[in-house]
């Protein structure tokens, strides 16, 4: 049996319709649609032309803060322009965007921050020990990890691996936290090799037999951020995977890894139809060519916010457009 702190505490709170503490309701009516800024070491790397290494000097660093705020600009454009608020979150990192975490407290939209080191291949806490003094600072609305699994990926590495995850979900849920799990399933050579497409063709077996193995060891989710799926079934079958053995209250996301625009429409599409997912998080899909543009000094901040709020508002009204029943109105729900 899963651990009865985790998933089964705060069943209740994430996905029943009357939520106590005055946080939104999660569920296929009440979708999350989080606009992901938390990028770091690739932000560093893709965006500012630097190395990925760190730490940054104080005018290097100011300039990637300058850079999370005009994003966060483009966010309120959004909202200005219509978003809901209710639906509206942002995931963000304390590194740089420490002051956009706050502004996203202020202005009532959830908040979603990340606890790991970027640009590592196995899981590493950024703050070492003093991670939950990192949590408890800012209080977000939802606890991200991002974690890289793989079943054909070393035993003892990923066996430690979740033993530390299990441990963190641990003091999570007995502080009552939300816990997101961020599972990217790269592909080895071997297994790219053996066939066709594997998003399509082995990338979903995968999936499901990572989330089993995780859970198996401890980690429980309240919520999986994970990469899009091609068919409705295989979106059932990692939905069945993560509400296994009485988990009925956990939910599923889907994250934008940078996709084309038409197959991250398609995977909001086939995902928005399937009870269990409830939303995405998409990043830089939103966000990378304009402030790519405005660092190269090709665009102005305005233009550039402006086609960020277009861009987010794009994949929520995908998303809308396929899952009938959920009102369309100005803040009242949707965008």
């Amino acid at each position: 049996m899963p651990r009865m702190y985790g998933w089964a505490v705060l069943g209740a709170r994430i996905g029943g319709r009357s939520r106590p503490d005055g946080m939104p309701v999660l569920d296929e009516t009440h979708p999350l649609f989080l606009f992901a800024m938390d990028q770091r070491s690739s932000l560093l790397e893709h965006t500012y032309d630097e190395s990925g290494g760190e730490p940054l000097d104080e005018a290097e660093a100011e300039r990637v803060r300058a850079g999370k705020q005009l994003v966060y600009r483009g966010v309120l454009t959004a909202l200005a322009a219509g978003a809901s608020r209710e639906r509206t979150g942002v995931l963000v990192d304390e590194r740089y965007g420490a002051d956009v975490a706050r502004l996203v407290k202020e202005a009532g939209l959830q908040l979603a921050m990340p606890i790991e080191r970027s640009g590592r291949e196995w899981f590493e806490l950024e703050y070492g020990e003093d991670w939950v003094a990192h949590v408890d600072a800012f209080d977000p609305d939802w606890v991200k990890v991002l974690v890289r699994d793989n079943p054909d990926f070393d035993a003892e590495r990923r066996e430690r691996q979740a033993s530390e995850l299990a441990d963190i979900a641990g003091v999570l849920h007995g502080a009552g936290r939300p816990f997101l799990v961020e599972l990217l399933v790269p592909a080895t050579d071997e297994q790219r090799a053996s066939v066709e497409d594997y998003d399509r063709d082995l990338r979903p077996d995968l999936v499901v037999q990572v989330i089993e193995y995780l859970q198996d060891h401890g980690v429980e989710a309240d919520v999986w951020k994970l990469e899009g799926l091609d068919e409705r079934a295989d979106a059932e079958r990692v939905v069945r995977a993560v509400r296994r053995g009485g988990r009925d209250a956990v939910q599923c996301i889907v994250l934008g890894r940078d996709a084309p625009e038409e197959q991250l429409d398609h995977w909001l599409r086939t995902a928005a139809g399937v009870d269990g997912f409830v939303g995405f998080a998409i990043g830089r899909s939103n966000w990378e060519e304009p402030l790519e543009d405005v660092v190269r000094e090709h665009l102005d901040t305005e233009a550039a916010e402006g086609l960020i709020a277009a861009n987010y508002r794009h994949f929520v009204d995908t998303w809308l457009e396929a899952r009938p029943g959920i009102e369309h109105g100005v803040d009242a729900g949707a965008v």
